[in-house]
């Protein structure tokens, strides 16, 4: 991931996903609430959140 795209995948993560990381557009994947999708600054990412520990593990991403 190019330096830009990356300062502004980072700016995205801490404004939009963790304040909220079950809103702002996420979906969850195949009916778990915890196993999310969504499009951060234009890089689509798949991710679980862990409610117990304030917990967001992104497990893959993609972008172009």
């Amino acid at each position: 991931m190019e330096a830009q795209l990356r300062a502004r995948f980072d700016a995205g993560m801490l404004a939009w996903l963790t304040p909220d990381p079950y809103g702002h557009g996420s979906a969850p994947i195949d009916r778990d609430e915890d196993r999310r999708e969504a499009t951060v600054s234009g890089v689509v990412i798949r991710y679980y959140v862990s409610r117990s520990v304030s917990t967001v593990t992104v497990v893959r991403l993609v972008f172009v």
